[in-house]
């Protein structure tokens, strides 16, 4: 499937500078900041800086060194929050029928309470 990036989202504007965000990490090639309207006692997302929609899209044409930064990124942040301990859920959805809201591929990292089935059986 062919990714069309859209680079007026919200996540490339605040990569370019053009919205605040609170950063937890800053790293050459991913971003992690606070969400702004947190579901948990720790909510941070995790982005890389490059033009990837979807994890997917991400795997298939990130470089190396992306991708590697990416992952290590998320692990600092798991670590630098302390979330690792009592445990964590990480979520990234991929499309419109799992809710993507902003088509920058993004990782949610949430603990601090617990949090409850993922899914709950369809009717």
């Amino acid at each position: 499937m062919p990714y069309s990036y859209d680079d007026q989202n919200i996540f490339a504007k605040i990569l370019r500078g053009e919205i605040p965000n609170k950063t937890v990490l800053e790293t050459d090639h991913s971003l992690a900041f606070h969400d702004i309207q947190p579901q948990a006692p720790v909510h941070v997302l995790v982005i890389p800086k490059g033009p990837y929609v979807c994890y997917d899209h991400f795997a298939q044409e990130a470089s190396d060194a992306e991708i590697l930064d990416y992952t290590r990124a998320i692990g600092e942040v798991c670590r630098m929050t302390g979330v690792e301990d009592g445990g964590f859920r990480m979520i990234a959805n991929a499309g419109e029928a799992a809710i993507q809201e902003v088509p920058h591929l993004h990782v949610h990292i949430l603990a601090g309470r617990p949090l409850g089935r993922m899914l709950q059986k369809a009717d």
